[in-house]
């Protein structure tokens, strides 16, 4: 059995999770922003399991950029965890094989081994959210290019932009993602109302006419779909996985893959290659447990000797 933890920038999930990726025993606690509290609560985490199973090692998903030694360079909303080898310092606690991977890497590696990559040896998984982030497998290795940034798909610049305002305004995580993208653009367009920072509630505002809802969603899915269009034509995946909360709407894949055609059609030389070599774009399988799944699998493979 494995010790399976997600942390998260609000609270920590936790369970046990077998050789065949099934999670147990699985609970969730609030996330202590400061670096003692934290590492006293995973600690904590670990030992209470170690007296109940034989726990052969333990896999942690965080957020933030990620070295495969698990030194974390930033940690999301986490501050202390900036600068931190959080696999050191839990490994000097609890003295059990640990492997940290960024959340995002996580949640596609649980695909390939639980949900909708397996057989894959070359896919995306795009994770949309407050922003937009993601996995890239390559060769059935995780790239994390030089500095472990690779799969910051949100910081992508895909509109018309000039220098003299900021640049990220043009960027996928404000396009193209859920809170930074549909929701703050819905509320800037009614400043005097009451804040909204529900995708569902905007895209039953849509369904019901509500205009500033229409045009909204209406550039999102452009948004996303030019963005997609770019991954796939960049990295030739064989299947692009769509991931977050929003993923689960049927309405939102199914306007999403609409959106992704007619960009692909009136493209003259990506509409050759449809049906023949561009990627099919589907949801996650795996939600709330995939990064505790994931984090097991890499540190499965290495007890294991993979």
């Amino acid at each position: 059995m494995y010790v399976g933890i997600d942390i998260g920038g609000t609270s920590i999930k936790y369970g046990l999770v077998n050789v065949a990726g099934q999670v147990s025993k699985s609970g969730k606690i609030k996330t202590d922003h400061s670096l003692e509290g934290l590492l006293t609560d995973l600690t904590t985490i670990i030992t209470n399991f170690q007296k109940e199973e034989q726990v052969e090692g333990v896999g942690i998903s965080a957020p933030g950029i990620i070295q495969s030694d698990g030194f974390m360079t930033t940690g999301g909303a986490i501050r202390e965890l900036y600068g931190v080898n959080l696999k050191k310092l839990i490994e000097k606690r609890v003295h059990l094989p640990i492997f940290v991977e960024n959340d995002a890497n996580a949640a596609a590696i649980a695909e390939q081994w639980v949900g909708n990559a397996q057989g894959k040896i070359n896919y995306l998984c795009v994770v949309i959210g407050t922003g937009m982030g993601g996995g890239i497998i390559i060769n059935d290795q995780i790239y994390r290019g030089a500095h472990g940034m690779a799969g910051e798909f949100g910081f992508m610049v895909t509109k018309d932009v000039t220098v003299a305002n900021d640049v990220e305004a043009a960027s996928l995580n404000q396009t193209a993602s859920v809170i930074g993208g549909i929701c703050n653009q819905y509320n800037k367009l009614q400043p005097d109302a009451e804040p909204i920072f529900s995708s569902e509630k905007i895209m039953e505002l849509a369904e019901a006419k509500d205009a500033n809802a229409v045009k909204v969603m209406a550039d999102f899915y452009h948004n996303l779909g030019v963005g997609l269009l770019n991954l796939i034509s960049c990295f030739d995946p064989e299947v692009v996985l769509i991931g977050g909360g929003i993923s689960e709407n049927q309405q939102f894949m199914e306007n999403l893959r609409r959106s992704l055609t007619d960009l692909e059609t009136n493209h003259q030389s990506i509409k050759f290659l449809m049906d023949k070599t561009f990627a099919e774009v589907l949801p996650a399988k795996l939600k709330n447990n995939a990064g505790l799944i994931g984090a097991v699998y890499q540190v499965h493979k290495v007890v294991q000797g993979k």
